[in-house]
């Protein structure tokens, strides 16, 4: 009985596991892995160019709520990968929604018995499945070697106050 729970857990892992995978094709020479904070996100290619390292894919999590979640999770795992492979850049291809949904199943019964005890039964049930759609991307890890300064976040401008009626 042991071996069977000890079986079971193994496979549960290994299901899991395979659930959150990010694949990757290395189309480049790999470099020495850095931190995922490096790794900067670009969504149109960088100016003066930058050498390929792989393909990326990636999903968001199984049980990943809402569409800014999900966009975050893939960008999350999408930087991770290419940091493992040394890559201080992603050039984000963009992503898909598949899978998932929602259903409500409902049953009812009943019935009776006659004989020495005679009585009757009944029951009923209801099945909730909630299945969040999983976002998927795709993306190109990349070496950038003269990366562009980030650019500071843009505050709004200054508005003077409204001047009363009169």
């Amino acid at each position: 009985m042991r071996r069977i729970a000890t079986t079971l857990a193994a496979l549960a892992l290994a299901a899991l596991a395979g659930c959150s995978s990010t694949s990757q094709l290395v189309t480049g020479t790999p470099r020495t892995p850095i931190d995922p904070a490096q790794v900067r996100v670009y969504y149109t290619p960088p100016p003066g160019g930058f050498e390929e390292i792989a393909r990326l894919e990636t999903a968001s999590g199984s049980f990943t709520y809402g569409e800014q979640n999900k966009l975050n999770d893939v960008i999350a795992k999408l930087r991770t990968e290419a940091a493992k492979l040394g890559a201080n850049g992603v050039l984000f291809m963009g992503t898909q929604d598949t899978g998932g949904g929602s259903s409500v199943g409902l049953g009812v019964g009943g019935g009776s018995s006659s004989g020495y005890h005679g009585g009757s039964f009944s029951g009923g049930g209801i099945g909730v499945n909630i299945s969040p759609t999983k976002k998927f991307a795709q993306a190109v890890a990349i070496y950038v070697a003269n990366p562009p300064p980030a650019t500071a976040p843009q505050t709004p401008a200054t508005v003077p106050p409204a001047q009363p009626v009169k």
